[in-house]
């Protein structure tokens, strides 16, 4: 029989959540039955539209919340407007980030402190503010989105594959600093993902490599993923239940790659 698992009663924000991958996370963990605060920058109808069909399709509270993820601030404010809203934070997705390629001789300032602003730096705010409430209740899962770039590197991405390492460097040090706690953390770290924006790189790649969209996909886009095939977004909110669950008590302080065979060559 399928192994079902709960979440009924647990209070979740995710961050950079109202598409791809974090919406995908949010969209599981209120199937679990958590309460989940979603979050971007835009605040826009749509955001808090999203967040209210969450609520009505899965029968649990959900939110949108407003925060810039490079300011400190807002990435703090998130987590105390989150336990005002939901009455608490039990699990926390560090998923928000942004991304730009090029040289590092080339590689714009703004971009290198945004990049590491929002992929590395909130996240140690957030946990910095999620902690206590955490340890106060005796529970907690801290999931952080990393990246097949947390464990290896691609030509450049200085920025981006020094934030992600960097965050699983992050991820380690809360786990030792929480492991008595009944608290854990864990960085998953994921090759190409299916959402919305690659979709729509492909059109745009078939163009320019004279390719199939079959051939672009797996032999471009997918060059340095194994399988050939892309994870899903159902599959990142797989991973994190499964990490939230009961089941995840003892996995603290590592990683979980969902990059089919990327980081085994």
């Amino acid at each position: 029989m399928p192994v079902t698992i709960s979440l009924s009663g647990r209070r979740a924000v995710v961050t950079g959540s109202t598409s791809g991958i974090g919406l995908g996370i949010a969209r599981e963990l209120a199937r679990a039955g958590a309460a989940v605060a979603l979050n971007s920058f835009t605040d826009s109808e749509d955001d808090h539209k999203l967040a209210a069909d969450l609520a009505a399709e899965f029968g649990v509270e959900a939110c949108y919340i407003r925060a810039d993820m490079s300011k400190a601030e807002d990435c703090r404010a998130l987590i105390a407007t989150a336990v005002d809203r939901l009455g608490g934070c039990d699990i926390l997705v560090n998923n928000a980030g942004i991304q730009h390629v090029a040289p590092i001789e080339e590689f714009p300032v703004e971009k290198w402190n945004a990049i590491i602003a929002i992929n590395l730096s909130s996240a140690f705010h957030t946990i910095a503010a999620a902690l206590p409430g955490m340890r106060a209740s005796g529970w907690g899962r801290i999931v952080n989105i990393a990246s097949a770039h947390g464990l290896t590197a691609s030509p450049f991405k200085s920025a981006y594959v020094s934030a992600k390492h960097g965050l699983v460097g992050l991820t380690k040090t809360v786990a030792l600093e929480t492991a008595e706690a009944a608290i854990t953390c864990n960085a998953v770290c994921p090759g190409y993902v299916l959402t919305p924006l690659v979709e729509a790189q492909i059109p745009d790649q078939m163009k320019t490599h004279n390719m199939s969209r079959e051939d672009v996909i797996k032999n471009v886009m997918l060059d340095r993923q194994p399988s050939k095939e892309f994870a899903t977004v159902e599959e990142m909110g797989g991973a994190v239940i499964w990490l939230c669950s009961d089941y995840g008590a003892q996995v603290t302080g590592t990683t979980i790659s969902v990059d089919g065979g990327w980081t085994a060559l």
